[in-house]
C-alpha cells in the first residue's frame, strides 16, 4: 500500500495510491498519525478499502501533496552512514551509528519550496531513505527490528553547514530550519519494497546529477539502526529514522557549492518516487 496526504498545508487529508490512481480515504476517519500506526491502522485501512475503495473520490492530479505522515513525535537522523560520504566530509567511518535529531517543524510536502534560512550561505542537500516506525520500539533486537518497520519514504535532509559545523553545540541547529525535511511523495509500506538495502537513490541540482548511489553502501543497515536507536530512546509509531546520505553533497565538493534562490533540486529513490523543490529566499 502507498499512503499519501494531500491538500493545503495544515489541512491535509489522507489518501492512498491504488493502481496509479490517488484516492481520497477521508471516509476511513483517520489521518496517518501516531495513533493510526499504534492501532494497526495499516491493516484496518486495508480491510476498509476492500469494501469502500469503489466509493473513494479520485484526488485531482494537480492537488498538492503533503508529507505522507502527520507530524511524528521525532525525526532521528543518522550521520555518516555511507562510507564515501564520510570520506568527502573529512570524517572517519563511525564505529557505531552517529545520531542527531531534526525538528519535526521542518517537515513539509515533497514538492514544497525550500526556504533558505535568513542569512544562510551554506544550505546543502542530502537525499536519504526514511524509515517509518510502525509500533512502539524499546530495546529491540536486530533479529526482530524489521517487525517494527511500517514502511519507507523519500527524504531530503537539508542542512545549513555553517549552523551545523561552525557554530557551538550539536548538529540539530543546522538541520531544523522550516522546510528542511520534505517527505514523500508517498509512504510505501514494507511489503512494497522487496529489499531496502538495494535501492538506487539520486539527486540533481538544476539538472546536474550530484548524488547517485545505492543503499547497499550503508555502513549500518536498517535492523542495526532500529535496534541501536531503541537502546537510547523509545521509538513511537510514526517516528522517522533518516538513514543517512551518500556522497555528492555540496560540502564535499571542491570548491564547495551551496544552494541559492532559484535553484531546483530533484531527487528520488527506486520504488519511492521522486520530489522537486525550488529554493527561495527567506522573506
Amino acid at each position: 500500500m502507498k499512503l499519501i496526504r494531500f491538500g493545503e498545508p495544515g489541512r491535509e487529508k489522507p489518501g492512498v495510491i491504488v493502481e496509479g490512481k490517488r484516492l481520497d480515504v477521508s471516509g476511513f476517519g483517520s489521518d496517518y498519525t501516531e495513533q493510526f500506526f499504534e492501532t494497526d491502522g495499516l491493516e484496518r485501512l486495508n480491510k476498509w478499502l476492500e469494501i469502500h475503495q469503489g466509493d473513494c473520490p479520485v484526488v485531482d492530479e494537480g492537488a498538492r501533496l503533503g508529507a505522507p505522515i502527520s507530524r511524528p513525535s521525532k525525526i532521528v537522523c543518522v550521520g555518516l552512514n555511507y562510507a564515501k560520504h564520510a570520506e568527502e566530509s573529512g570524517m572517519a567511518i563511525p564505529k557505531e551509528p552517529v545520531l542527531f535529531f531534526k525538528a519535526t517543524t521542518a517537515i513539509v510536502g515533497p514538492n514544497d519550496d525550500l526556504i533558505i534560512p535568513r542569512g544562510s550561505e551554506k544550505t546543502d542537500w542530502e537525499v536519504e531513505l526514511a524509515v517509518i516506525i510502525g509500533k512502539k520500539a524499546s530495546y529491540v533486537t536486530e533479529e526482530e527490528a524489521m517487525d517494527y518497520v511500517a514502511g519507507y519514504a523519500l527524504h531530503n535532509d537539508y542542512s545549513e553547514r555553517a549552523y551545523q559545523l561552525e557554530r557551538e553545540g550539536q548538529w540539530v541547529k543546522g538541520k531544523s530550519n522550516d522546510t528542511f525535511a520534505p517527505l514523500g511523495p508517498f509512504l510505501a509500506t514494507k511489503e512494497e519494497i522487496e529489499n531496502p538495502h538495494n535501492l538506487n537513490l539520486w539527486l540533481k541540482l538544476n539538472g546536474e546529477m550530484m548524488q547517485n548511489s545505492n543503499t547497499s553502501d550503508f555502513v549500518f543497515d536498517i535492523p542495526k539502526l532500529v535496534s541501536y536507536i531503541s537502546e537510547f530512546m523509545t521509538l513511537l509509531p510514526g517516528d522517522v529514522i533518516s538513514t543517512g546520505t551518500p556522497f555528492g553533497v555540496g560540502l564535499g565538493l571542491d570548491p564547495q557549492r551551496y544552494l541559492k534562490p532559484g535553484d531546483v533540486v530533484e531527487l528520488g529513490i527506486e520504488g519511492l518516487g521522486s520530489a522537486k523543490q525550488v529554493a527561495r529566499a527567506y522573506q
